[in-house]
């Protein structure tokens, strides 16, 4: 946290623009775990998929699980179920369970995260939307920006039904089998040769699609929407009804955005860039993978879209690049996911293939070059002169060796410091001065969303400037952290709190850190994707948000961010979990995070989506 030392392992954000630094400073994817020969699936099993020797991990794997799933489907899923009566839909917020995993009694809450909204949203079953709302606001409130909580169409696969039967004991009239449940429990199957999902039953796929209109016409609010869309796009995808698809999934991506929710708009994402990857707009379908694929989302979840984004580089033919997704989704998922062992034997079969006739294609693109991201000039040290420039890609030097310090390129500027000067300068990519070094900022820290953090006494009054010099934040600041996410931590007469780009104090500054812990071990400077920060006041942590609404009170030792929950620690050193309301959900009472985050991923309705 901000204000404190960090422990011992903690790592920064992946690409995180540095502190502000001084002068003197040193500155410098979906088949079942068993097939036969033909590419059927054996009796029970829903998908089908030819066989193959399975790489070491996956043979591991499967020699020594004592306990085989059951059957799979395509979204991974055994068709045998854990089922406590609880369950959590893609709203990410689980019914709180007592130590036993049961739903504690009362407790059932309520809320649109399954697609039950009201009024009408006038979706044609084309696919188009007529009529459809316009996204409501922002996500500033608490039925939009924080997650529903469960209703029944979020429940176990396995309908709830009464514990007993109408007057006469007559059997009670079967529940409607709710049509995102139903999506999910198709038995899709995965073209060996394709990689591409087919539909056993594409009438009852119809059906299901129908199903989604109709809820659709009585869901308005942004979490539903962006769901019932992105799923009937899903739907519309694998009937062959391309343009139906892409226009449901363009929709649903701008619903999802519109909750602020990450993991809801990951989703969104990615359907869209599968259903442009079946069209063949391979570059918008490849940055959306990328886009998607965000490190504080779950490594189930992310080890997902690199299997889908693998399977669009084969696609493409890039066949070493598709099969460094598909290792990067064993490695998240460390071997232990028997329906993606099995569905990663497919693709390299078909990767083998290809490659034998084909060739493995062009080479791998980094992240930046499927983003599209400049690559900016690095620095480079001539021992010689003892002084730094840049060279470019190719190790081209393209500014010359000049400077007795610089900073990494960020956003296209680098602060640079002469030997003559003890003050710093900015500079661009072609080592023009934006700010001269005679305007006296003896600390500067790296551009982050437009803005700079600097001071001219190099001890405190930090102000912030954009490229052209112009002060948008006036001084003040005794501590600052770079830009993120909307917002940056600042320190001012002790406190720590956040400011947003015009400088509005957005978290008052009243609290002794403001840092962010994550589940997967890392920290964050700052506000998540999700617009999270933990706070802490007198030793204990709580969670603000980007609207400075206190999510959680400060009164726990440790606490973290999951991707759909809060982890919180009692003194015993006890974990259990809160939802995003900050409600219980787990009690305390699993030795360690790894337990509760597992729990929490059993009480996912959608722990396996479908792309």
């Amino acid at each position: 946290m901000a204000g404190e030392e960090r422990r011992a392992g903690a790592t920064r954000a992946e690409e995180e623009p540095r502190r502000p630094v001084a002068a003197e400073e040193d500155s410098v994817s979906l088949l079942p775990a068993a097939m036969d020969s033909t590419g059927t699936a054996p009796a029970g099993q829903n998908t089908a998929g030819p066989s193959a020797s399975p790489p070491d991990a996956a043979r591991s794997v499967a020699a020594t699980d004592p306990e085989p799933p059951g059957p799979t489907r395509m979204d991974g899923a055994t068709t045998g179920s854990r089922a406590t009566g609880t369950t959590l839909a893609d709203s990410t917020t689980p019914t709180a369970t007592s130590p036993t995993g049961t739903p504690r009694t009362g407790d059932s809450g309520s809320g649109s995260g399954s697609g039950n909204g009201n009024g009408n949203g006038n979706i044609d079953t084309a696919g188009g939307a007529r009529g459809a709302p316009e996204p409501t606001g922002s996500a500033s409130t608490r039925a939009d920006a924080e997650p529903a909580r469960v209703d029944e169409a979020d429940g176990p696969a396995d309908a709830r039904t009464p514990e007993s039967g109408p007057a006469g004991d007559e059997p009670a009239p079967a529940r409607p089998v709710d049509p995102e449940r139903a999506l999910a429990a198709v038995g899709w199957r995965l073209h060996p040769e394709t990689l591409r999902e087919e539909a056993p039953d594409p009438a009852e796929l119809r059906r299901i699609r129908d199903g989604l209109t109709g809820k659709l016409d009585t869901a308005l609010d942004n979490r539903s929407r962006a769901r019932l869309l992105s799923l009937r796009a899903v739907a519309s995808r694998v009937l062959g009804d391309a343009d139906d698809a892409v226009a449901d999934a363009r929709l649903a991506l701008t619903y999802a955005e519109a909750t602020g929710e990450l993991r809801r708009t990951a989703l969104a994402r990615a359907r869209l860039a599968e259903v442009l990857r079946w069209r063949g707009e391979y570059a918008e379908a490849d940055r959306l993978f990328a886009e998607a694929n965000s490190a504080e989302l779950p490594d189930r979840l992310r080890a997902l879209l690199h299997e889908h984004a693998g399977r669009c580089c084969y696609d493409q033919g890039r066949l070493t690049e598709a099969c460094l997704h598909f290792e990067r989704a064993l490695d998240l998922r460390r071997g232990e996911d028997a329906a993606l062992n099995a569905r990663t034997l497919v693709a390299l079969d078909a990767v083998a293939a290809r490659a034998a006739r084909d060739g493995f294609g062009p080479a791998p693109r980094g992240r930046a070059e499927v983003l599209g991201t400049p690559r900016y000039p690095v620095a480079t040290f001539d021992e010689e002169q003892e002084l730094w420039g840049y060279a470019d890609a190719d190790g081209e030097l393209v500014i010359r060796h000049r400077y007795a310090e610089v900073q990494p390129f960020h956003e296209g500027l680098a602060w640079v410091r002469r030997p003559e000067a003890s003050r710093w300068a900015l500079i661009d990519t072609s080592g023009a001065a934006l700010i001269e070094a005679n305007n006296g900022y003896r600390s500067v820290g790296a551009f982050a969303e437009g803005l700079s953090w600097v001071s001219m006494d190099g001890k405190g009054r930090w102000m912030a400037v954009d490229r052209t010099n112009i002060v948008r934040i006036p001084p003040g600041y005794e501590e600052v952290r770079p830009f993120r996410n909307g917002l940056a931590a600042v320190r001012q007469n002790g406190g720590w709190g956040a400011v947003d780009h015009a400088g509005e104090v957005v978290v008052p500054t009243r609290y002794h850190g403001l840092g962010t812990a994550l589940a997967d071990g890392r920290h964050l400077d700052g506000f998540t994707e999700e617009g999270l920060a933990v706070v802490e006041l007198a030793g204990r942590r709580g969670v603000v948000d980007r609207n400075g609404r206190v999510r959680v009170a400060p009164a726990y030792p440790t606490l973290v961010i999951h991707p759909v929950a809060f982890l919180v620690a009692t003194e015993a050193g006890r974990w259990g979990a809160l939802d995003r309301h900050g409600d219980p959900l787990i009690d305390p009472v699993h030795p360690g995070r790894a337990a509760v985050a597992a729990e929490i991923d059993r009480l996912l309705a959608d722990a396996n989506p479908v792309l």
